[in-house]
């Protein structure tokens, strides 16, 4: 049976898994969910994704959410030895460390500032801005003298956070002073696996939502 993605182009956590998936090599069977016209409020979507967010998979009958546990999901089952989640335990732990972070700390930080300008008309909030340059600061940080997030090799934590950082781009904030960052933000755009369909596609769609919000 196909794998299923539910998902919209421009949003950084399906761009994660499109990411990943080109990463395997694993073609997935694309389903565009409506936002706007509320298609992932309705019943047949909700019974397969009660939060009713995206992305949403479904393998073989079985639906998974929350994109990093999609993306670790695809790895365990398509891609087993892969470096992109290393088996070793210590190598998966700071994996896992650096996805947490972004889902915890990095994204969230960016969706409580940016996301309430674009959607809500709210003002920035400057003491929402600090905690992403907080944030911003601990990722460069990771990376001192480190070529991947989480290590020597390219991980479905680069894959994660690349997806969320490269929406920046649509934002004032400006990642790209952080060294650290800017370097690593080149190497994974330039070494991940069919970046810029899987990601760059779908940013530029980000980028033209957001454009076409502002000019109202």
């Amino acid at each position: 049976m196909p794998v299923d993605l539910y998902y919209v182009p421009g949003s950084a956590p399906c761009r994660a898994v499109l990411l990943t998936a080109r990463a395997l090599n694993l073609n997935l069977n694309l389903k565009l969910v409506d936002l706007h016209h509320g298609e992932h409020l309705k019943p047949e979507y909700l019974k397969i994704n009660p939060q009713h967010t995206v992305p949403t998979l479904v393998d073989d009958g079985y639906p998974i959410y929350e994109s990093r546990a999609i993306i670790t999901y695809l790895v365990n089952k398509y891609g087993k030895g892969s470096a992109l989640y290393p088996e070793e335990p210590k190598a998966r732990a700071l994996v896992d460390q650096r996805l947490y972070f972004d889902i915890g700390t990095l994204y969230q930080r960016f969706g409580d500032y940016f996301y309430p300008q674009i959607f809500g008309g709210a003002p920035a909030d400057k003491d929402k801005l600090a905690k992403v340059e907080d944030a911003l600061q601990l990722l460069d940080t990771f990376l001192d003298g480190q070529k991947y997030v989480a290590g020597p090799n390219l991980t479905v934590a680069d894959l994660s956070i690349v997806a969320g950082v490269s929406s920046f781009e649509a934002s004032d904030i400006d990642f790209k002073k952080y060294a650290n960052v800017k370097r690593w933000y080149e190497t994974v755009k330039s070494t991940a696996p069919g970046y810029q369909e899987a990601n760059e596609k779908g940013l530029d769609a980000f980028k033209g939502l957001v454009n076409s919000i502002l000019k109202k």
